[in-house]
């Protein structure tokens, strides 16, 4: 049976409603702590697309075609008529696998539709809550007991309300864990006229080098912004040294900041081998980043509580002041009984788990002393989450005394710690105050997976305000309701395991459905350890299984994990691309081997650089799959660069077990036939909206297509010919596809390194570009890396456009026609005259359509009110100023010319 996707996927439809609430995934995703988030659009398309049959009639295609657009319109959309379809196709529920869960996306998906859906994640950490999202959030919970909590109005009871049942529960469950906790940590937070303080401000102390005083490292002073509109000058703050008595305090104060942070930028930038210095306040010592980074990884850190922060009672404004000598008191109190807490189970109560030597990209404290994930945290944010996981534990341990089912007390203890693994993104030493928004308090993620570190930091107080346990506790229940009024989906069954080695007999299932792991984009497991660690404090009692692993540092297995491990990793560590690569063939030919003869194996697959395509063509073909459907649509709204974890376009590729008769193909037709391929798609994508940086990436899709249909591909010499030539040559043809024209002329009449700027320029503009785009634009523009020298600047974040000021070669009558247009941006500050000698040095006429065509180009396709826009619009406008000047110029060099030639064949006339 052909499947829809191997003939057709809604690409536009799927662009458009990953942008929209129902199909982004937001919801979904803001039930657990976990990373590169799947739009829920997307994994419905792409489950729906490969169960549904493709009918032969056109007829029945298009009304096919329409039921899909209309499901992609909201959750419940068509459902029925989809449904229907399915179990005439079927007879049963249909079975859908996907070995990478996750979060567990594409499993909801499935199970929205009614079908029997499975999940696999070699993380415990995911599977909770893949667990949590697809499978518990719809089990049937009404024959539970009610829980044994005394509410406002005494003990809940839901009389056979199977809906709301489960939603009731973790409501009443989280209050009473909120209940517990606070009452456990109120000692720890003095209040103020009755109320809990917003949180407090702390940083790091370090011994100066030089006279021996503990001073802070702080590197901003400003706590609030002015709001000029209300009358407020803002809030911010000053460190006060008093040598006499060695005493360092901070002194809060209305408006911007008088002093200076005890932590400086010494070099150009922040990027400088330099970096921050610490100046002690005392003696104006400076310490180099090498210094205090090496004290600190001396464990020579202590903890100064600085500031306090209040939330006024009338308008909710954050309000700073100094700590008072009850809270400074408190702080060390939690510190103290943070020693004496009880451990869980076999745990101690204060993470002691290692982390990874040389885990430096991923936990960034590790460069500043820290050893455990305990370490993390400063004592009172340790004893808080003890006494938030011992809350748990508790509540869950009432709940099995009155006949809880061991799944419901796991379930309800599940979304309290969902809870609890969102406020730790905001309870740990990388938690810096935000001053957006009226003070704010920051993720530990600097990115998709890098767990921040900083030496001064927030703490959440206890009050009811944002990141406070009743403001997650809230949001947790909002996000179940939705979930399940959105659409109640058919539970999936999600388990911990490996991709490699799937739980199930050959040809069990009608389709795999998966989004495996980009390469080196995420550390899954390391960047979760964090997580990890807390939450089988959490769930210790109601799932003791969770903390079981073989790692001898007590954190998730890595063994088996397939990634690569970024950086390098550590000495030694096996996630390579060499263990990537054989892994993924492995888990991909155990999607092979488990799907049905007549089904499909789907991959969702997004990333910026081409050797990760030509590695996973590779890994598919040594599965024995091969490609019969590729479909691109932009998934989400991308990161800063092709490194960072959000791509803005996505493949959807459809895979079928490869023939075993397939023959051998000549380089020249396969050639020919991906350009042929390629061409017919960017009419689809120019449709579908595709930018064409888009349809670049897009490109490898039909290019796998049709590398797949042989065994191997030869040239004329016999030679094998490696499967990275077919995705240039994809490349290539999407740019004469593209028929990109440069005023009048076609870009292909251009010379090859002008060519490759005013490419570059339409595709990227000014933007940084990912240096792997440089790699593969020189090798489909058949160049050497020599060949554009001086037209690009390649920094830390990648590769940008220059501008004339920072043009550097020499002007020759070779000089290419980009060459020329920027010598002469850069000389027309000077003067007609300096922008007439560029032309005459070029041996250009005033005429070359070629020149003033790129000039003009370049003027429309680079950002408004530069340097560079402006020189060329007024060289556009100069026009006939610059031929007068240069023919003078010219004219002047030919009686030069002449006067020394006659100089030297009549020397005594001179």
């Amino acid at each position: 049976m052909t499947r829809m996707i191997e003939r057709w996927f809604p690409c536009a439809e799927v662009s458009d409603a990953c942008s929209e609430s129902w199909g982004s995934g937001n919801t979904e995703s803001s039930l657990w702590v976990w990373f590169a988030k799947r739009p829920v659009a997307q994994a419905k398309a792409a489950v729906l697309t490969s169960l549904l049959p493709w009918p032969d009639d056109e007829a029945e295609q298009r009304t096919m075609q329409e039921l899909v657009r209309k499901a992609l319109k909201g959750h419940n959309e068509g459902a029925s008529e989809i449904q229907a379809i399915l179990e005439r196709e079927y007879g049963r529920r249909p079975r859908v696998l996907d070995p990478f869960s996750g979060r567990a996306m594409i499993p909801l998906e499935a199970g929205r539709l009614q079908t029997e859906a499975f999940g696999i994640d070699y993380s415990p950490f995911a599977a909770l809550g893949g667990s949590l999202l697809s499978e518990l959030a719809f089990r049937d919970w009404s024959a539970e007991p009610a829980l044994p909590f005394e509410a406002a109005g005494g003990p809940v009871t839901l009389e056979g309300d199977i809906a709301d049942r489960i939603v009731a529960d973790v409501e009443e469950f989280l209050g009473e864990v909120g209940r517990r906790f606070r009452d456990s940590m109120d000692e720890f937070f003095p209040k103020r006229a009755g109320r809990y303080p917003w949180g407090y401000v702390w940083a790091s102390t370090l011994p100066c080098q030089e006279c021996g005083r503990r001073f802070p490292l702080v590197g901003e002073l400003e706590l609030r912004r002015p709001r000029p509109k209300k009358g407020d000058e803002g809030q911010s703050f000053r460190i006060h040294a008093d040598p006499d008595t060695g005493i360092c305090e901070a002194i809060v104060h209305d408006g911007p900041p008088t002093g200076t942070p005890t932590r400086v930028q010494a070099g150009k930038s922040k990027y400088s081998a330099d970096g921050r210095v610490a100046v002690c306040p005392f003696c104006d010592h400076v310490h180099s980043k090498a210094v205090h980074t090496r004290l600190s990884a001396e464990r020579l850190r202590e903890d100064m509580l600085l500031i306090a922060a209040d939330i006024d009672e009338e308008d909710g404004t954050k309000v700073f002041r100094p700590p008072t000598e009850e809270e400074i008191s408190a702080a060390k109190h939690a510190a103290e009984a943070l020693q004496h807490e009880a451990p869980f189970n076999l745990m101690p109560a204060r993470p002691d788990e290692l982390i990874a030597p040389g885990n430096t990209r991923t936990i960034q404290s590790v460069n500043y002393g820290d050893r455990t994930y305990g370490d993390l945290c400063e004592d009172r944010q340790n004893l808080g989450l003890v006494r938030l996981a011992r809350a748990i534990n508790d509540a869950t341990e009432e709940c099995l005394k009155v006949g809880v089912s061991t799944e419901y007390a796991r379930a309800l203890a599940g979304y309290a710690t969902a809870a609890m693994m969102r406020k730790i993104r905001r309870s740990t030493r990388g938690a810096r105050l935000q001053k957006a928004g009226g003070a704010q308090v920051g993720d530990i993620f600097v990115n998709q997976s890098a767990v921040s570190f900083s030496y001064d930091w927030f703490e959440s107080g206890l009050s009811a305000g944002p990141g406070s346990w009743e403001s997650l506790s809230k949001q947790t229940v909002t996000a179940l309701r939705n979930i399940r009024q959105r659409s109640l989906a058919y539970p999936a069954t999600i388990q911990r395991g490996s991709a490699t080695a799937l739980p199930f007999r050959p040809n069990w299932m009608d389709a795999v459905v998966t989004d495996p792991p980009y390469d080196d984009m995420i550390d899954y497991s390391d960047s979760s350890d964090l997580f990890f660690v807390w939450a089988k404090r959490a769930m210790s009692t109601a799932d003791f299984m969770l903390s079981v692993t073989t790692h001898p540092g007590g954190v998730q297995d890595k063994e088996d994990e397939i990634i690569v491990k970024r950086g390098g990793g550590p000495a030694g560590d096996h996630r390579t691309r060499e263990h990537y690569d054989s892994s993924i063939a492995r888990a991909f030919t155990e999607a092979r081997r488990v799907v049905a003869d007549d089904g499909v194996v789907t991959i969702v697959f997004g990333h910026g650089d081409l050797e990760v395509w030509h590695r996973l063509l590779s890994a598919i073909s040594a599965a024995g799959l091969i490609l019969t459907g590729s479909w691109p649509a932009k998934t989400e709204a991308g990161g800063a660069s092709a490194t960072a974890a959000n791509i803005v376009t996505t493949l959807t590729m459809a895979c079928r077990p490869a023939p075993a008769d397939r023959s051998e193909g000549r380089l020249a037709a396969v050639e020919a036939q991906v350009k042929a391929e390629v061409k017919k798609r960017v009419e689809l994508w120019d449709r579908s909206g595709l930018a064409h940086t888009d349809m670049l990436m897009a490109s490898a899709g039909p290019a796998m297509e049709v590398t797949g249909r042989y065994s191997q591909i030869l040239d004329v010499t016999g030679n094998v010919v490696g499967l990275e030539r077919f995705l240039i040559v994809a490349r290539k043809a999407v740019q004469e596809a593209a028929d990109i024209k440069v005023v009048s002329l076609p870009l292909d009449s251009f010379d090859a390194r002008t060519r490759f700027a005013l490419w570059w320029v339409r595709l990227y503009g000014r933007q940084v570009a990912p240096k792997s785009e440089l790699r593969w634009e020189v090798f489909a523009g058949d160049l050497d890396m020599a060949d554009v020298k001086n037209l690009l600047h390649q920094g830390e974040k990648g590769c940008r456009f220059l501008s004339s000021k920072e043009f550097k070669a020499t002007i020759t009558r070779d000089s290419s026609v980009i060459d020329v247009a920027f010598a002469m941006a850069k000389a027309w500050p000077d003067g007609l005259d300096a922008v007439a000698e560029v032309l005459v040095e070029a041996n250009r006429e005033n005429d070359d359509e070629y020149l003033w065509s790129a000039i003009n180009y370049l003027a429309t396709r680079l950002p408004e009110g530069e340097a560079d826009v402006a020189a060329w619009n007024g060289l556009q406008r100069s026009r006939r100023g610059v031929d007068v000047a240069a023919r003078n110029i010219a004219d002047a060099q030919i009686r030069i010319s002449h006067e020394t030639a006659a100089k030297e064949v009549h020397p005594t006339l001179f």
